[in-house]
C-alpha cells in the first residue's frame, strides 16, 4: 500500500483541516495509506518521510525552520513526491526563496478578490488533463510569480474585475503545473481557496489526478 503525509496548518481562512480531510479521504479511495500531521516538525523525521509516496502541503504563509526545509526539500529530492495546491503550497513559507524554486511559483495577489473565470486546459494529452476541457470557477483568480522551467498544464486570463489593478488585464497566468525537484516529481494548482471549490467536479479531480501523479 502506498503512503501518503498531508501536513495541514497555517492561516485558517484556507480551511486546512477540512481540506486536508477532504484528500485524505479521496486517497484512502486510492488505497493510500493517509498520515495527517498539524505540526511542521513531521519534516524533521526523515525515516518516516522516506516511507512516503507522496507529501501533501496545506500550509498557508507560517514560517519553516532552515531544518524544516532541508528535511522535506531532502526526501523531494530522493523521489518522494510533492502535490498541493492554492495557498497551501503556493502561498507557504514567504521568507523561504528555496522553497518557492521547489514548488515552482509564488502568490502574489488575487485581482477581483472572489469572483468568476475561467481555466483552459492546454495539454490534453497529460494524464493529468486527458479528457478535461475548459472549465468556469468561483472563486480567488491567483496572479502568481513562476518559475519558466514549469510544465504549464491549464491556464487562466485576467479579464474581469480589475479595478485594482487593471494593468494585468489579458495577461495569462499558469493555474496547474508540474516540475521536478531532484528526483521529485512536484505538481502545483493555483485552484482551491476554500474545501468547498473543490464541489466543482474538475477542479477536485485534476487536483487528485495530479497528487496521483506526482506520488513515488
Amino acid at each position: 500500500m502506498k503512503k501518503a503525509l498531508i501536513v495541514a496548518g497555517g492561516w485558517d481562512g484556507h480551511e486546512p483541516q477540512k481540506c486536508a480531510a477532504l484528500f485524505a479521504d479521496l486517497l484512502r479511495d486510492k488505497e493510500y495509506e493517509v498520515e495527517v500531521s498539524d505540526t511542521l516538525d513531521v519534516y524533521l523525521d526523515a525515516e518516516n518521510l522516506q516511507s512516503q509516496n507522496l507529501i501533501v502541503p496545506i500550509w498557508t504563509m507560517g514560517h519553516i525552520s532552515d531544518e524544516q526545509f532541508r528535511g522535506l526539500s531532502e526526501a523531494v529530492k530522493s523521489g518522494v513526491g510533492l502535490g498541493g495546491f492554492h495557498g497551501g503550497m503556493g502561498d507557504s513559507f514567504r521568507s523561504n526563496i528555496d522553497y518557492q524554486w521547489m514548488t515552482g511559483g509564488q502568490f502574489l495577489g488575487h485581482p477581483g478578490n472572489i469572483k468568476d473565470y475561467t481555466v483552459q486546459i492546454g495539454a490534453e494529452d497529460h494524464e493529468i488533463t486527458r479528457g478535461m476541457g475548459e472549465f468556469s470557477m468561483h472563486s480567488e483568480q491567483y496572479y502568481m510569480m513562476t518559475d519558466p522551467g514549469n510544465h504549464v498544464l491549464a491556464t487562466t486570463v485576467f479579464a474581469n474585475g480589475l479595478e485594482e489593478a487593471p494593468w494585468v488585464e489579458n495577461t495569462v497566468m499558469p493555474v496547474v503545473w508540474t516540475k521536478s525537484w531532484g528526483n521529485g516529481k512536484v505538481f502545483y494548482s493555483s485552484l482551491g481557496h476554500v474545501a468547498s471549490d473543490f464541489d466543482v467536479s474538475e477542479a477536485r479531480e485534476l487536483t487528485l489526478r495530479g497528487m496521483l501523479w506526482a506520488s513515488r
